[in-house]
């Protein structure tokens, strides 16, 4: 075979067809069966046109393509990009450092004003980060103004004085001024009980559990601030509510019978005694 038929010849589909159909023929006349036919076609087309892998296309560059298949569509590289991480934390003091943008610094006077009003309404120690979130200042310059503050008052010998406790800063008061402070608040406890005080503390001490619109009708007269009065002396106490009205009923309290020296209340005395004689009363009012 010269080189020129040694180069398969460029695919055609009506020379398949014609190839296809000259074989079919030439099978029926040499009395082959038709699946014989067949084959000998497909094998003298495999020799004349060539592999698939080998042909080419018009303009000269190798195709891929598979005779019977559609082209594959190239190869996509899916390129992850990490996302970056979320920090998990960060400290309160790194944070308060930064002043926001939107508020104006205060000055050194509304600086000492703001952390003296807060420690003053605080029961407890007040750590210096807290105190820089509050008033939006960084918290180095709180440190210092608290250290200025605590040798001020101690210069001055002030009646309070500013003292580090652990982590946070809280006022005290100071300790040579600790017998005025005692006196002023153990002589409201020595105070005397008023008329009205004593009057309203008897009638609950024989009447109780007894309600305030009871000792109300009782009294003659208004008893809602003695009430307080006497429970914030810890004298009596609320004791449930009554189940007809829903009002809060008064009892007295130990500290009532230490008081009065008593063990009980079986041992208050008997009021009978105590009471006006039935024939005065008629005197003092005979249209009664």
């Amino acid at each position: 075979m010269s080189d020129e038929q040694s180069v398969p010849r460029p695919f055609s589909w009506d020379a398949v067809v014609a190839e296809v159909a000259a074989g079919l023929a030439e099978g029926e006349e040499q009395g082959t069966s038709r699946e014989q036919g067949w084959d000998a076609v497909a094998a003298r087309l495999a020799a004349e046109f060539g592999p698939p892998e080998a042909r080419s296309d018009p303009a000269g560059a190798p195709s891929s393509r598979v005779l019977g298949r559609a082209p594959a569509d190239p190869p996509v590289e899916l390129v992850v990009v990490p996302e970056p991480e979320a920090p998990v934390e960060e400290t309160v003091a790194a944070v308060q450092e930064e002043l926001p943008l939107d508020l104006t610094p205060l000055d050194d006077v509304a600086l000492r004003g703001g952390l003296e009003a807060l420690l003053f309404v605080t029961d407890s120690p007040l750590d210096e980060p807290s105190l820089a979130a509050a008033l939006q200042v960084p918290v180095h310059r709180v440190r210092a103004t608290l250290v200025a503050l605590a040798a001020e008052y101690d210069d001055r010998r002030a009646g309070t004085t500013l003292r580090r406790v652990g982590e946070g800063w809280r006022l005290y008061t100071r300790e040579e001024h600790a017998a005025v402070v005692e006196r002023h608040l153990l002589e409201g406890q020595r105070s005397r009980l008023t008329q009205a005080a004593l009057e309203t503390l008897a009638v609950i001490a024989y009447r109780q559990p007894v309600t305030r619109a009871r000792i109300s009708a009782i009294r003659g007269v208004g008893v809602d601030a003695v009430v307080r009065t006497l429970t914030a002396r810890g004298l009596i106490r609320e004791a449930g509510a009554d189940p007809d009205t829903g009002g809060g009923l008064y009892v007295t309290t130990a500290l009532f019978l230490e008081r009065l020296g008593l063990t009980g209340l079986d041992e208050l005395p008997e009021l009978a005694p105590l009471l006006p004689d039935t024939r005065t009363l008629l005197d003092e009012h005979p249209d009664s």
